[in-house]
């Protein structure tokens, strides 16, 4: 079994389109889920399918409390976050390694 590796993502519908905060311990994994459309629920309601922004932690609790933090934030400032670390708002999915 692969070693889990806990992260925080956002994903995107389009540029300046629906967010969604999540947690998992395969990024990689996860994330092709939500491209797929697998699980129903939120993600596919409103074909959320971009990755934009993640952020990996040392364990599960700082990722659970990052992403409670990300989560409180204003629309506004998830936006800048992004920006910052993805200017071009381009699909990470195919960057993050096996």
């Amino acid at each position: 079994m692969a070693q889990r590796q806990p992260a925080v993502y956002i994903m995107a519908s389009a540029e300046r389109g629906t967010l969604y905060i999540g947690i998992t311990g395969n990024l990689k994994f996860r994330v092709w889920q939500h491209r797929e459309g697998l699980g129903g629920g939120f993600t596919k309601r409103y074909d959320v399918k971009r990755l934009v922004w993640f952020e990996h932690h040392a364990d599960f609790p700082a990722a659970i409390t990052g992403e409670k933090q990300l989560k409180k934030w204003t629309r506004a400032w998830k936006l800048q976050l992004i920006e910052t670390a993805n200017p071009t708002r381009h699909e990470l999915w195919e960057h993050l390694q096996d």
